[in-house]
């Protein structure tokens, strides 16, 4: 299948590489998309806590003497040694979740399916658990010290904290999209798990705006109730916070609409290849959210409309293409109408012997040689193949599908059959009779099934012909046809006899092709077997 948006972007992202990707370059791949954005996003909130107690909060400074081995020793060590642990307890715990996702065969269990789906949540949750415990370790040393630091403390970890989680959630959420499109691949009907785009887009506007707007209301019940704090100071820190605010809301929104946008543009770039008929076209589902069931939607709809279009192309071999769309595009019933058309009836010579003697494989290869020259001229010529019998063939022409010149298009499609059976059939002989005529075309049988057909006298004569030309020159078509036929192509015909048809009262003056072919020669050369009379079994009554 062909990807809508290219192999290299299957996932949204040309970040997280095509969908056939090797497990290695796989592995490698997400290891990298997780471990250096979250390090980043850490590393991140620290400086911002930093800044927050060093700078803008209220309160005592902690930059003293007393606090010089905290400021120097136990905030960098425990900074460092946070980083430390968290980079290996999330890397030893992912690979435990997703040692299956390195094997590009295996299908994940039900149970593996659950841990992979957890990890980013689970990564979170560990992240949040090293911040707090720098909250629980930090705080007390600095408040035995200065009792005044800890709210500032408090404060200005717990800020920093939020926000860097979740940015950290996004991120793994963006990183693991192959590991996600390979969960929802494997259980399609599983109910959909994690946070669905409201929940996503409420939480990125609350971590983004909410918590910087809260911490500067506190900041200003700070500075009413503590008169100490200056107005410079209570400045510094609506500004602080204000410009947090900015920042961080954009980057967290950021992320969230781009995850929200990623699949949606991808379904558009598919729609857009359906529009164009491609219907290969398949999306990568890889969102655990409505936006995945939207992804996955398309795909059904998709594999509907190739399945609907394998009927109509199957529908349209078997009762023709024309007859298929004039059904599918309304409401077809019982009946028929009154017009004028051309027949073609074409017969293999000596069907009966060659059924007894010619191995039953060999046969059925011949007739398909035969009718795949048929109905390739048939349809050149803007014809339907309305019937096949046997070994016999019965074409129409002007009806269901209008043309301007029906009688034509039957004698050159003849023509054109019989040039090309003459240079490449050397083990059977076809004769060919064309006329032309008011038929009653329409749908005859039972409402239960009914085909399309065509009745009238131009059909019976076209078959009485296709009979007498086994014993003539294998192409003969009525004068009426060459005189309802335009010029261009009645001047490839020249008229001949006139003989009373089989079961016919009047007589039919002949027509044959001016030019003299090898089917005269072949003509003559016939045994008396080959010049049998038309089965029981024939299409003309």
């Amino acid at each position: 299948m062909a990807h809508s948006d290219g192999s290299a972007a299957a996932f949204g992202s040309r970040l997280l590489g095509p969908v056939d990707e090797s497990s290695g370059m796989r592995r490698l791949r997400v290891q990298l998309l997780l471990t250096v954005p979250l390090v980043a996003a850490n590393l991140a909130g620290m400086a911002v806590t930093f800044a927050l107690i060093g700078f803008v909060l209220p309160g005592p400074t902690i930059f003293t003497r007393e606090l010089l081995l905290l400021d120097v020793i136990a905030t960098p060590g425990y900074s460092a040694l946070a980083l430390l642990i968290g980079m290996w307890w999330g890397t030893v715990s992912g690979l435990r979740a997703l040692r299956w996702a390195t094997d590009p065969d295996q299908v994940p269990t039900e149970a593996e399916q659950i841990a992979a789906a957890a990890v980013p949540r689970r990564l979170v949750i560990r992240q949040a658990v090293l911040w707090l415990a720098g909250a629980a370790v930090l705080t007390p040393l600095y408040g035995v010290v200065e009792p005044a630091l800890i709210p500032k403390i408090l404060l200005g970890i717990g800020f920093s904290a939020i926000v860097v989680c979740a940015n950290s959630y996004l991120i793994a959420e963006f990183a693991l999209r192959a590991v996600t499109a390979r969960v929802l691949d494997a259980a399609p009907a599983r109910r959909r798990r994690g946070m669905g785009v409201f929940i996503r887009s409420l939480i990125a506007w609350m971590l983004g705006a909410g918590v910087p707007v809260a911490l500067s209301m506190i900041v200003a019940v700070w500075a009413l109730v503590d008169s100490s704090v200056s107005t410079a100071r209570l400045a510094v820190c609506v500004l602080s916070l204000g410009g947090a605010t900015l920042v961080f809301g954009l980057v967290l929104m950021m992320q969230t609409v781009s995850a929200t946008i990623a699949p949606i543009r991808g379904v558009r770039r598919a729609l857009r290849q359906v529009e164009d008929g491609d219907l290969r076209v398949t999306i990568t589902v890889y969102d655990g959210t409505e936006l995945g069931e939207l992804q996955s939607g398309f795909n059904h709809m998709v594999e509907g409309l190739r399945e609907r279009e394998q009927i109509r192309d199957l529908f349209g071999r078997h009762v023709g293409r024309e007859v298929a769309d004039a059904a599918l595009a309304g409401n077809p019933s019982l009946g028929g109408v009154e017009t004028e058309a051309a027949a073609l009836f074409v017969d293999i010579v000596g069907s009966t012997t060659m059924a007894a003697t010619v191995p039953a494989a060999e046969m059925v290869a011949i007739l398909n040689r035969f009718f795949d020259i048929v109905v390739d001229e048939v349809e050149e010529h803007g014809g339907l193949l309305n019937k096949f019998e046997g070994d016999a063939a019965l074409a129409v022409f002007g009806t269901p599908a209008a043309l301007s010149d029906a009688a034509g298009a039957a004698l050159a499609c003849a023509r054109a059959i019989r040039r090309r059976l003459d240079a490449t059939a050397n083990d059977f002989i076809a004769a060919i009779g064309v006329a032309a005529g008011r038929v009653v075309a329409g749908n005859v049988g039972a409402r239960q099934r009914y085909e399309f057909t065509v009745i009238g006298d131009a059909v019976n004569e076209a078959a009485r012909l296709c009979e007498l030309a086994k014993q003539d020159d294998l192409l003969l078509a009525s004068a009426n046809t060459i005189a309802a036929a335009a010029d261009a192509e009645a001047t490839h015909w020249q008229l001949g006899e006139s003989v009373t048809l089989r079961g016919r009262l009047s007589p039919t003056q002949l027509a044959r092709p001016r030019t003299a072919g090898p089917q005269a020669d072949r003509g003559e050369n016939r045994t008396d077997e080959q010049r049998e009379s038309p089965r029981s079994d024939g299409l003309s009554p």
